[in-house]
């Protein structure tokens, strides 16, 4: 199924291409045994900033993050699937839409639960030198992009 194509039940798919894969574990939670809010924003900006390194070939960093608002609680064992695309590359920076997904752990036996999406959020990072300075973006990434 491609990404952007409807779910049988409906509801919309994540945008853009699977960027990163991880299991949500014990170690990632609150005292509620929820995952943590800022592990999944570390996540995203982790799966972003590999994006934005194979564009800009080379050292980027993140310079700016949209508002997150978490729409539902991940769990000890549910996958969790970074998703993104390209909405802006200006000279020196690249602005990436991210999504994260999840897809429950269901116990063995029972039908397989739904993916969801969990949270959304713009970062944008600029491509920087081995000393920290903006450096333009390869003008191969405006071509990928």
């Amino acid at each position: 199924m491609n990404n952007d194509e409807e779910h049988a039940s409906g509801t919309a798919g994540p945008h853009g291409e699977l960027l990163l894969r991880t299991l949500a574990m014990p170690a990632d939670t609150n005292p509620s045994g929820d995952i943590f809010g800022g592990w999944l924003m570390s996540q995203m900006d982790m799966a972003g900033a590999m994006l934005v390194r194979e564009l800009t070939r080379g050292r980027c960093v993140t310079v700016a993050v949209d508002a997150f608002k978490f729409q539902q609680p991940v769990k000890v064992g549910d996958a969790v699937c970074c998703h993104g695309r390209v909405i802006r590359i200006g000279t020196t920076s690249v602005t990436l839409k991210l999504e994260v997904w999840v897809k429950p752990l269901t116990p063995t036996g029972e039908p397989q639960k739904p993916r969801f999406q969990v949270t959304e959020a713009t970062f944008t990072y600029v491509a920087v030198d081995e000393a920290g300075k903006k450096r333009p973006v390869p003008d191969s990434a405006r071509a990928a992009g």
